[in-house]
């Protein structure tokens, strides 16, 4: 470890997905292989970013490689599920004992549907990659960051998502990533509302929403990639969570009357984060004030943030 700092700062873009298709069998027999597992669906990575420190030491009071994970401040070690899974599965590659500190950090809220588990397990794995030399393949490193949100049901898809930028389609499940970019017009505005969490697992573990969500999805899907562009994302989108019926199962009636009123403005449209109590307005720059003005009105409930569509180099690495 002599060769690189002692300390690397990650960023990686939160993302939202607008609709996904769970794929975790074929032909009715359920895959076993994590690495197979995962979605089809379309989502946009925004501007707005998780920021993952990571450092190490050499542990002069064990043998073992011990790892603390903190985020937004806040002491969690293993309820970070996805780090967690990540700092165990590298101790292979790493000999001696550290102490390994993961400080993750993000602008937009966790758990609402911004994709902050993917930013964490990326970040974890990259920043663990360069300050030890492991020298892992990029396509590894995503491989492993996937793996972790599959196993731990964080996520299914937005690893892809989160590696490639920009927004656009997954069109195979699993990894490596069959991802294919949306052309976005410029100026485009991302505005956000969120009322609050809904954890990811709890959703992928109902039966009869997770039917619903494959049915739904894989229209969804093949209606974009017959016409892939912004103003058919947010349709498809919002169709995506009519057609599921999610915003009744999980009783969500002010989400769906800010989707109803944000759509009656004459922007690219409205629709729900994947999966968040948090809605997501697609417009352009002009429009702003008329989507805050919808937002605005639901404080101090609702937190909100204005971003962009996030187009460049999707993890990118800085020396502490």
């Amino acid at each position: 470890m002599s060769k690189r700092p002692k300390k690397i700062k990650i960023e990686v873009p939160h993302r939202i997905s607008g609709f996904f298709e769970i794929v975790d069998k074929v032909n009715g027999v359920t895959i076993i292989d994590p690495e197979r597992i995962g979605s089809r669906g379309a989502g946009f990575c925004v501007d707005a970013v998780g920021i993952t420190e990571v450092s190490a030491q050499d542990n002069d009071n064990s043998n073992e490689l011990e790892t603390d994970i903190y985020i937004n401040g806040v002491k969690v070690d293993e309820a970070a599920e996805t780090t967690y899974f990540i700092t165990n599965y590298i101790r292979k590659y790493i000999k001696k004992p550290y102490k390994i500190k993961v400080y993750h950090s993000f602008e937009l809220p966790v758990g609402c549907g911004y994709g902050a588990s993917g930013s964490g397990a990326l970040g974890a794995i990259f920043g663990l990659d360069y300050l030890f030399n492991l020298n892992l393949p990029y396509q590894e490193k995503g491989k492993i960051a996937h793996i972790a949100e599959v196993v731990n049901r964080t996520g299914l898809g937005t690893v892809c998502g989160q590696i490639n930028g920009g927004m656009g389609i997954l069109k195979e499940s699993g990894f490596p990533c069959v991802y294919e970019r949306i052309k976005v017009p410029r100026n485009i505005k991302i505005i956000c509302g969120s009322l609050g969490i809904i954890p990811t697992k709890s959703i992928l573990s109902d039966p009869i929403l997770s039917m619903k969500i494959k049915e739904a999805g894989k229209r969804a899907l093949e209606a974009l990639i017959r016409d892939p562009n912004v103003k058919t994302f947010t349709k498809t989108s919002i169709d995506f969570v009519k057609n599921t019926e999610i915003l009744d199962i999980l009783d969500l009636p002010e989400i769906k009357e800010l989707i109803y009123s944000l759509n009656k403005l004459n922007i690219f449209g409205a629709s729900m984060n994947q999966l968040g109590r948090s809605v997501y307005a697609i417009c352009r720059k002009e429009q702003e004030n008329d989507v805050l003005s919808i937002l605005e009105s639901y404080k101090p409930k609702i937190k909100i943030f204005i971003t962009s569509i996030h187009e460049k180099t999707s993890i990118i690495l800085k020396n502490k």
